[in-house]
Order: structure tokens, then sequence, then C-alpha cells
């Protein structure tokens, strides 16, 4: 079978891109920047060298593909719902035009809400866009990556981690290389019509339960500070952070604490998956806080 991946670059694609050559499929990837999947061509993987927003690079990537996996490239910028939606539509209305069948989509914990929840309910509308378009869509939801705790190194070089989330407020944390493999399931599964798919990690945790397991990776103690919405406006825009990233990331936020992040698909075995957070820590974080 023949796939197609929009993102090879990042940690999800790569995954899944390499579970697919395991396989023996034929794969095509595009990509800003060929030199970056040098370890997927070299597999024999055709790229497509372009944008997404190119609606001739998207035809001429799938063409004769069975199935796509669409994952909404993080390009935030103004107005970032209106372009998520649009880059979608155009890349359905291309995969429809090749014939491709099914249409696999990486979206979110809390996408069930369109409004309300930052970048995560713009992918609520890729969605609706995929769903309307294609007869065999999978829609995958992760829940919180444990990569996103890469972001607090400056921290917790200093043994802290802050959000707003509170220290004893369990919730869902997942690998991303158990996200890139549950996309190569989901591209290669038999047909089955709409699927709603969560990803939800081993279990639920606290940063409670979090802060213990760093410290024994890390080898020193780490804590977690919970900080006010206004708190965490406050320190992006210290950072610099442009100031609709920040309205995007500081709403988000605020779904979490309004229980609007929880999974709409209910903890199973197959929304469970096997990298702990210990493993995480030991191979992820604490070689990336040395570096």
């Amino acid at each position: 079978m023949k796939f197609v991946i929009n993102t090879p670059n990042g940690n999800i694609g790569r995954v899944a891109a390499h579970k697919l050559l395991d396989a023996g499929h034929t794969l095509t990837v595009i990509s800003r920047n060929p030199e970056k999947v040098k370890d997927i061509t070299a597999r024999g993987a055709q790229v497509v060298e372009g944008s997404v927003e190119d609606a001739g690079v998207l035809a001429e990537a799938f063409a004769g593909a069975d199935a796509v996996f669409w994952l909404t490239p993080p390009v935030y910028q103004p107005g970032f719902t209106a372009w998520a939606k649009a880059t979608a539509q155009r890349a359905a209305d291309a995969a429809g035009a090749a014939g491709v069948k099914r249409i696999v989509v990486l979206s979110s914990v809390g996408a069930q809400h369109p409004s309300g929840a930052g970048p995560v309910s713009a992918i609520h509308h890729v969605e609706q866009i995929f769903l309307g378009a294609f007869k065999d869509v999978v829609v995958l939801r992760p829940a919180f990556f444990m990569e996103n705790f890469l972001r607090d190194i400056p921290t917790l070089k200093d043994g802290v981690i802050y959000s707003p989330l509170a220290t004893d407020a369990p919730f869902p944390m997942v690998a991303t290389r158990d996200i890139g493999a549950k996309v190569a399931e989901a591209l290669t599964a038999p047909a089955g019509g709409h699927r709603f798919v969560g990803i939800h990690g081993p279990k639920d945790i606290t940063y409670q339960e979090a802060t213990r397991i760093l410290s024994d990776a890390l080898g020193r103690p780490v804590k977690h500070v919970q900080v006010t919405l206004e708190q965490m406006r406050g320190a992006m825009d210290a950072q610099g952070i442009p100031g609709f990233v920040t309205d995007l990331m500081v709403e988000m936020m605020g779904a979490f604490l309004r229980g609007d992040m929880n999974p709409a698909e209910p903890r199973s075995a197959e929304t469970t998956t096997p990298t702990t957070f210990e493993t995480f820590a030991k191979e992820v974080l604490a070689p990336a806080l040395k570096s």
C-alpha cells in the first residue's frame, strides 16, 4: 500500500514513517527541507519538497496514495483557526481528487469543543472537514505530550516546573513515540468508517507524581509550582513570545482548568499505550537536560 505523511520532520511523523517502511509499504513524505528527512528517504521513501499550503505539492504527493496522515502543522499565527481550516480543506480537496480512500487525522483531547480551547479548537474544525469529505476517517485524539516537559528545561535546571494545573490533579500523558505507532496502525488497519481513537498513555498521573519521577531520574529535587493564567501570560510576554501565540496557549490552559481537555473517549486497552513517564524521563528528558 502507498501512504503519505505531511509532517515527517516531527517526532510523530518520523516514527510513523519508519514503522510503515519497516512493514514494507510505499511511502511519500512532504517536507520543506528534504535534508531533514534523509533518514526516511534513505530507506526508499519519496519526498515531495514544498509546503502543505501549495495545492500542487499536495496533488503530487497524494497521487496514487491509499491513505494520508494529516497533522496540522503548528504554524501559530494570527487567525490560526482560519489558516488550519483552509489548509485542511485544501488537503481534503487534493486527496479526494487523487482518489485517496482513508485519512488519519492527528487531533487532541479537547477537540470535541469547537471553541474555547486555543489551538485544539482549531483542530475540531479540521476533524469536521475530513469527516465530511471521506467515508473512512480515523481521528486520533492523544493526551498531553510527555515531550511538553522539554519546554521546561530552563526551569528544570533550577528544580522547578511552573504550570497552571494543580499539583494533585491527575491527567493522561503520552509519549510521542507511542502516538507515531498508533498512526501507522491506523493507516494500515482494515476499513471501518469514521472512528475516534483516544491515546492516553499508560495511566493518568499528577504533577506531584511527575516531579517525584523527575527527581529520581535527574538525581536532584524537582517541585511543581502552580501559577495563575495571568502569571503564565506574564512569563510568556517576558520571553518575547508573540501575543497571538500567548493568547492561544492561555486559552488552552484555561480549558484544562475547566475540564474541557478531559478525554471524550474513555480509557480502554486500545487507548492505553506502553511508554511510562519513568521511561521517558530517563531516556529522553534526563539526556536533554544534560546536553
